[in-house]
């Protein structure tokens, strides 16, 4: 189960919104859904939750390019909506890279056997990487940890943060209530 919330900074506080994620593909298009919501080109997070599995924070001000925090980056590589966060960028990797080494292994069929000849590699060599590029995505926090910090919320707090982060997160912007009423 996801939970996933806009909380766009005005004159007045903070204003929130509850939003849907099906129409989302990539991060641009969640970067676009925070610039519509944005008043006066000001901040806005984007909240996404599952279930106390990860929980991650987008912050868009005005053009800049958004700024991203994700508590588990193993747990949400294996999300749809954490795939969107984790970026080649964030993780460290070429753009595209993963496509490309993917492509180039099927062209070339590298699973170091010859054409024709059964793979008798064996498959119980205890890695859990069933996914292309799970290698490559640390278990625990990634991103800027600063991304709150001007907000109210200290780096070291947001890395100490778990179950109900998100609550946790509103409250020390002082948008718990506004938060709440999209919960």
């Amino acid at each position: 189960m996801y939970f996933a919330a806009l909380l766009a900074r005005t004159e007045d506080g903070w204003e929130a919104s509850d939003t849907e994620l099906d129409d989302v593909e990539t991060l641009s298009d969640l970067t676009d859904l925070a610039r519509d919501a944005s008043v006066d080109e000001d901040t806005v997070l984007v909240f996404i939750e599952q279930e106390d599995a990860w929980f991650g924070v987008v912050r868009v001000d005005g053009e800049e390019d958004p700024r991203i925090y994700v508590s588990d980056a193993s747990a949400a590589a294996r999300s749809s909506y954490g795939e969107i966060l984790l970026t080649d960028e964030l993780l460290g990797r070429e753009p595209g890279a993963e496509d490309t080494i993917a492509a180039l292994e099927e062209l070339v069929g590298l699973d170091g056997t010859e054409d024709g000849e059964p793979n008798t590699a064996d498959n119980n060599d205890n890695d859990d990487d069933d996914e292309p590029g799970a290698a490559v995505v640390p278990a625990g926090p990634i991103g800027d940890t600063g991304v709150l910090s001007d907000l109210g919320l200290p780096e070291a707090e947001l890395l100490m943060l778990r179950t109900d982060a998100l609550a946790e997160i509103a409250d020390a912007l002082g948008a718990a209530e506004v938060l709440e009423t999209v919960r």
